[in-house]
């Protein structure tokens, strides 16, 4: 395995940030760890990259144990934090540079991340004249730089703009192919595109471990996507068999999920004409991660 953890918890004096932790990622796998704000993955990959140990339970990389062999460790794991640290007076080579002198290894192996995370356009630049994007590309480069076997990437995408977040989602899948790749974000539209599995964690607990397209698949809901031509009331929508939540999206647009794999469209429909109103349209939508995820987490 390339990552395992058994057992891990960890407290922050009263508070529970890992609880009795458990998963294994195997090589090559791209891995999604979500959670709300404070459910514990940063705690967690501060540990499976030696900054902090966990109070109880045993965590190893590439076989390496965390506590053990945190050395070997850092050797084979590429980190990139959720704050990309990084000396902006410094040009880009100067930086990659002085990284490569850390880690002891050639410097023909700075060219070769600059071509693989898209920083030849602005490789010649300061670091501080970099934008958002181009600055986590550095960051994807240092943490790449000693060719690492796993990856370990804190929120990889934060604040980047529509195109950025293109263009990273694709450094991460093309580096993918072959190392092992476990990533923590916020935007569920990443995870579908990029990842392979889903592990999700809320208030120190793994709630959810699955291949995506099973973890997807499974859902049994039916969602149904509705405009009506005037407004309603949610208390009548209640009358609708197997309703299990109904959200007003906006204006007179309603997506009604129920917990059947009956076709409830004609029902929709015959409750539509049965209380005077008419259906301008309506479609039936699969459950996307978004979706699970705050079912899973809001429990």
């Amino acid at each position: 395995m390339s990552i395992e953890v058994k057992n891990i918890s960890k407290s922050y004096g009263a508070q529970k940030a890992l609880d009795e932790v458990s998963f294994s990622v195997k090589k090559g796998e791209i891995v999604g760890f979500l959670g709300p704000n404070g459910a514990g993955k940063s705690t967690l990959m501060k540990i499976l990259t030696t900054f902090i140990s966990a109070d109880e339970g045993s965590a190893s990389v590439n076989g390496n144990d965390v506590i053990e062999s945190p050395k070997l460790v850092q050797q084979s794991v590429g980190y990139l934090p959720e704050h990309n640290p990084l000396y902006l007076d410094l040009y880009v080579r100067e930086y990659l540079a002085f990284n490569a002198d850390v880690y002891k290894i050639a410097k023909s192996r700075i060219e070769e991340v600059i071509k693989l995370t898209g920083l030849s356009p602005e490789s010649h630049k300061k670091i501080g004249q970099l934008s958002k994007g181009y600055r986590q590309r550095v960051g994807l480069a240092t943490a790449l730089l000693h060719d690492p076997e796993v990856l370990i990437l804190d929120e990889p995408t934060t604040g980047l703009d529509p195109n950025q977040l293109v263009e990273i989602r694709n450094v991460i899948k093309n580096v993918g192919k072959d190392k092992t790749v476990f990533l923590s974000t916020h935007i569920m539209q990443e995870v579908e595109a990029i990842c392979d599995r889903v592990i999700i964690i809320d208030k120190g607990k793994i709630v959810t471990d699955k291949q995506l397209t099973k973890l997807v698949s499974e859902e049994k809901d039916q969602i149904i996507e509705v405009e009506f031509d005037k407004s309603i009331q949610e208390t009548i929508l209640s009358t609708l068999p197997y309703l299990k939540n109904a959200n007003n999206s906006h204006d007179n647009i309603w997506e009604l999920t129920f917990a059947t794999e009956e076709d409830m469209r004609s029902k929709v429909f015959d409750f539509a004409k049965d209380n005077g109103l008419k259906t301008l349209q309506m479609s039936l939508k699969n459950k996307n991660l978004e979706q699970i995820f705050r079912e899973k987490t809001q429990k």
